[in-house]
């Protein structure tokens, strides 16, 4: 049966865009959210805690921690995620008894949300309409029955959030391999399995080959399909250290992004004079971020690394022996001469079309580059979740080889993970393949035999469970509904397993849309004490520059009813596995340490774990090409060549990409309002570049459906308004996972199949509901006033 869900379409309020990034509408939005949720008390104890050592990992971005932490070493966003966790609202059997599935399901993602923690383990019963509570006891036994009759392991899916620490991560994929299938697909295959990929073939290693202080000695940053603003504040500061020392910075991103723009620090330690902290505040005073803006057709950035690569080369060949490292290329690179022949072989026309660029703009950004000794370059999800993903970041390592701008201070790539611990995740084990050295120190140290099929990825699983050859499915942490593509694909096969189980803190959409069985197992937050039978324990995390740190909550639990995830797993696995396994479960949930003891002997680079995860600010795991080591199967980084592809547009046609509003984490929505680009009181808005308004015949505040084509036909999403937008001609912007629904399953990178959500081939009708136009009295006359001038 189809839902309707509120759109609140008829609150849309609209705002100039902003130019500026935080400041002090950060201080008071951050500080009004946390007096909300937690009240003034608790907030400032535990905001106080977070990202410190010794303190509370930030739930949100996985940015580094500075070796040196101010007293408040938060951003807005890691503020309302632990606002969001430690929230003194609680969602009680007694809601689940008020509320049915069906009642919720009418709700929209903010609402869910909102209810506050859950507080007791909840099962839905085949055939009922409401969640009851559960004994902990009877929910295992009940998972354990599932899993035991499935015809093979093979039929159940693991799944895990980046939120799930080392130490449960650890156990989880221990577990799931015991259990014997390799069926681990995590949220990494949707964001960074990409830049896995791509980096794992170029340089041997599929991170980041930079640290934190690295930006301090940068001479120019590289900042491609990132919105660090909104999605990583704490990265600002960062780029504000570097432009400080006189960095440049090239900003490449279809969107004008405040937090590319402009950057006012709302923490008053990172002034040097105390009284330049109230002035930036007053007067907006701010240090300027991006020196040059490239604001590129959404799919283009390849061939704007194409453009500037062939500029470098041809400097190459009006100097001679002046511009490339030829020393740094000869001994440590492969492959040189096949990728200049090939990229010789593609046109200035092809470049720019693509691109959208004028060619003035990449020659200025060549030249910027050109003048740099230490680059680093940043991307994130505007660069990995694309057809040619994988060539694009091999073009970033082009790049940077050319010059020698790896594994020297200052200078190298920088992935920026998106949420706290998804790169520890991949450390720990959790990947639908196994790693050599990784599966034989397994097999070891626990005296088992793994499972040598590979595992289903996320979008194999979500066929998995829509063909039925997955049974049940569980999720550590996570809202895999919402943030995996092809929302109705994913709930079909949802609704088509025999059980669901989510490890969660708060209701979202899975849980409600969900097997014939579905079980809620309420979890400890990051920020909570978590005690267990040797005492108080703590777990560790992996920043995106390989940092291993601890995290230890420290407020009191929201219900005595929760549990740690280790011992969710330590509990499921002896119920499911019983005597076929020979794992001390109970030593392991008793005492963390024994996770990383053995963690140590398993994960290389681990060694002695527990000694060196309790230093000051923790360890860093093993980087050779930080080091200017390359440990591909050649012992040398390697050049790639790739083409260009070509994207045409039919006529109509628009290439659509997926954005996160500033008020939002992942798939948890904070609020409806988008405070950077000036969007208010709906998500269901289309940006569009006004050239493409008037040309499809539409105008400011319309109401369309959004049909999104691939080949296996088509697919829509309902009541959009139409909203001008400084965006590039033939190229549209949607919030995420409110459109999820049009980008398609089948629809994945290259060899990384990682979703292309960044890239999504829509065309517009006519809203075929009720109404097709909506401009309120204040909406009307902002356009009137032409407050919304589009300047690209």
């Amino acid at each position: 049966m189809k839902t309707e869900i509120p759109d609140k379409i008829d609150s849309l309020e609209v705002e100039d865009v902003r130019k500026t990034a935080a400041g002090l509408s950060a201080i008071i939005t951050t500080m009004q959210r946390a007096y909300d949720e937690m009240g003034v008390r608790k907030a400032v104890s535990t905001l106080l805690k977070l990202n410190q050592k010794g303190g509370i990992d930030c739930q949100s971005c996985a940015w580094a921690d500075p070796e040196e932490r101010t007293m408040a070493e938060f951003c807005e966003n890691g503020a309302k995620a632990l606002s969001d966790e430690a929230t003194n609202k609680r969602a009680t059997p007694n809601f689940f008894a008020k509320y049915s599935v069906a009642d919720m399901s009418v709700q929209d993602d903010q609402w869910l949300n909102a209810q506050g923690r859950i507080t007791h383990p909840m099962i839905l019963r085949e055939d009922a309409t409401h969640y009851e509570p559960v004994s902990w006891e009877e929910a295992f036994a009940l998972i354990a029955d599932e899993l035991n009759s499935l015809a093979s392991p093979d039929e159940a899916v693991f799944y895990t959030s980046g939120r799930t620490s080392n130490e449960a991560a650890f156990l989880y994929q221990l577990f799931a391999r015991q259990f014997g299938t390799n069926n681990l697909p995590d949220c990494s295959n949707m964001c960074h399995e990409s830049t896995g990929v791509a980096l794992s073939e170029a340089i041997g290693l599929g991170k980041a080959s930079i640290r934190i202080e690295d930006f301090e000695k940068a001479d120019l940053i590289i900042v491609i399909g990132q919105n660090p603003g909104t999605n990583a504040p704490r990265m600002m500061s960062s780029l504000q250290d570097a432009k400080r020392n006189g960095a440049k910075m090239i900003a490449v991103n279809p969107l004008p992004e405040a937090g590319l723009r402009n950057f006012i620090n709302p923490n008053p330690q990172h002034y040097s004079n105390p009284l330049k902290f109230p002035l930036a505040l007053l007067t907006g005073q701010s240090t300027q971020l991006a020196d040059l803006h490239l604001p590129v057709r959404v799919g283009g950035d390849m061939a704007v690394l194409k453009g500037i690569l062939k500029i470098v080369l041809e400097r190459e060949k009006q100097n001679p022996g002046k511009v490339l490292d030829h020393q740094f290329i000869k001994e440590n690179t492969n492959g040189f001469e096949a990728f200049a022949a090939n990229l010789e072989k593609i046109g200035w026309e092809e470049i720019l079309e693509q691109s959208g660029l004028l060619k003035a703009l990449i020659e200025e950004a060549a030249e910027l580059y050109l003048g740099a000794e230490r680059v680093i370059t940043c991307w994130a999800m505007g660069v990995t979740q694309h057809r040619e993903s994988v060539a694009t970041i091999q073009d970033i390592v082009n790049l940077h080889l050319l010059r020698g701008q790896i594994g020297r201070p200052g200078a190298g790539l920088c992935p920026v993970r998106g949420h706290s611990n998804v790169q520890g995740d991949r450390t720990m084990g959790i990947w639908e393949q196994m790693n050599p050295v990784f599966r034989k120190n397994l097999e070891k140290e626990f005296d088992f035999q793994t499972p040598e099929k590979d595992g289903f990825n996320t979008v194999e699983a979500l066929e998995a469970m829509h063909d039925g050859r997955a049974r049940v499915f569980f999720a550590m942490g996570g809202n895999f509904l919402s943030a995996t593509p092809d929302t109705r694909y994913t709930a079909k096969g949802l609704r088509q397993c025999d059980l669901t189980v989510q490890v969660i803190t708060k209701l979202n959409r899975t849980a409600i849309v969900t097997g014939r069985k579905s079980i809620i197992l309420p979890c400890l937050g990051r920020s909570e004490i978590d005690r267990q039978a040797s005492g108080e324990q703590f777990v560790s995390t992996e920043s995106t520059t390989l940092q291993v740190q601890t995290s230890r909550g420290v407020i009191k639990p929201a219900s005595e009813h929760l549990r740690s995830e280790p011992w969710i797993v330590a509990e499921m696995a002896k119920a499911v596995l019983g005597k076929r396994s020979k794992v001390d479960w109970d030593a392991m949930a008793k005492d963390y340490d024994n996770i990383r003891e053995a963690i140590s002997k398993v994960v290389p680079g681990a060694e002695n774990y527990n000694i060196r995860v309790r230093q000051d600010g923790g360890f860093y795991l093993p980087n050779p090409p930080h080091e200017g080591r390359f440990p591909t199967d050649i012992g040398k980084a390697k050049f790639t060549a790739s083409s260009l592809p070509e994207v045409k547009l039919a006529e109509g046609q628009l290439i659509m990409t997926t954005i996160r509003a500033h008020n939002q984490f992942n798939t948890t929505i904070y609020e409806t309002d988008d405070r950077y680009r000036g969007i208010n009181g709906t998500r269901r808005v289309i940006l569009m570049n006004s050239e493409d308004i008037e040309e499809r015949g539409l105008a400011t505040g319309d109401v369309v459906d959004i049909v999104s084509h691939f080949g296996d036909g088509e697919r829509r999403a309902e009541k959009f308004i139409v909203v001008p937008y400084p965006i590039p001609k033939t190229c549209a912007a949607t919030y995420f996972p409110e459109t999820n629904v049009l980008v398609p399953h089948g629809s994945t990178a290259l060899r990384s199949n990682c979703p292309t959500s960044k890239m999504v081939i829509i065309t517009l009708e006519a809203h075929r509901g009720k109404g097709g136009r909506f401009i309120s009295e204040k909406f009307h006359s902002q356009y009137a006033e032409g407050k919304r001038h589009v300047e690209v």
